[in-house]
């Protein structure tokens, strides 16, 4: 197969938009950044996209975008690195191996477009072909189980998949856009049965109903590393007009600090392995 093919389209046969969000096609001056500041453990990040369709309305990495109207509209906007392979392909005078690489910190590397484009999966060709580096792969998108096929040919690689809560109410005021909570599951329990090394992400946790039971629904799926983090309701960061909605759940729920340290304290005793915070995410 031409790894060129899915992204050297005809303009006029490509999607500008898809759902709700704009989607536009940019070159990119590189493809792997220094990583720093949470990333600094990793050698390298990299953003096969900038933006975000799936606009959870808490994302941090609304705040990295490069104007005020990206950021009012975040998760209604994706640009797609169409030069991203060309780029990486540039790499193989000097290839990759042993790097510890994380894909991605500022977006989600299985957008919905990447469903047509699969752009994420020609980066993963060249990477196990060319480069053989030291992968960790963060999403909450079910369209992963799709390149199983190449993950398993890397000698180091994991996948986390972001589950932030066990409620679909909750999901549906905090992270409307994305991927219901069993599909997730289910999505990470295949790559998992596959034999490929994963880790749930709960980051940030979000209201739960109960932790309990919700532990018993993280242990189905096989997993055995998880990540938690908590969430920051006080710093005011909700991006397209959310916050109302996403508080006033809160407050349905009666979440509060001492309600995510019960829960954390039920992680501790039931899962195997738990990071908090920034050393949970450390390269594998």
């Amino acid at each position: 197969m031409d790894l060129f093919s899915n992204i050297e389209q005809e303009e006029e046969s490509r999607k500008n938009k898809l759902g709700h969000a704009d989607i536009e096609y940019v070159k990119s001056v590189g493809i792997l950044t220094q990583a720093k500041g949470f990333m600094e453990s990793y050698d390298y990040t990299l953003n096969p996209y900038s933006g975000c369709s799936f606009g959870c309305n808490y994302c941090y990495a609304a705040f990295f975008a490069r104007s005020t109207e990206q950021k009012d509209n975040w998760g209604k906007w994706v640009k797609v690195k169409d030069n991203a392979l060309q780029l990486l392909i540039k790499w193989r005078k000097k290839p990759l191996i042993d790097k510890t690489i994380y894909i991605s910190s500022v977006t989600d590397p299985y957008q919905p477009i990447e469903k047509e484009l699969e752009l994420t999966r020609s980066i993963l060709n060249e990477l196990v072909n060319y480069h053989k580096p030291r992968l960790v792969i963060q999403t909450r998108s079910p369209l992963i189980t799709r390149d199983i096929d190449l993950l398993t040919k890397f000698d180091v690689v994991q996948v986390n998949m972001t589950v932030t809560t066990d409620s679909e109410d909750v999901r549906k005021a905090f992270e409307p856009i994305c991927p219901s909570n069993k599909s997730r599951l289910k999505a990470i329990q295949e790559v998992t049965a596959s034999g490929i090394q994963t880790c749930i992400t709960m980051t940030p946790l979000l209201p739960l109903q109960n932790p309990n039971e919700f532990v018993k629904e993280l242990l189905n799926t096989g997993v055995k590393k998880f990540i938690v983090q908590p969430f920051h309701p006080e710093k005011g960061k909700f991006v397209a007009s959310t916050r109302e909605l996403a508080i006033e759940q809160m407050k349905k729920m009666n979440w509060n600090e001492s309600k995510y340290n019960e829960a954390v304290e039920v992680f501790r005793k039931e899962l195997p392995w738990l990071g908090e915070g920034k050393q949970g995410f450390a390269p594998i």
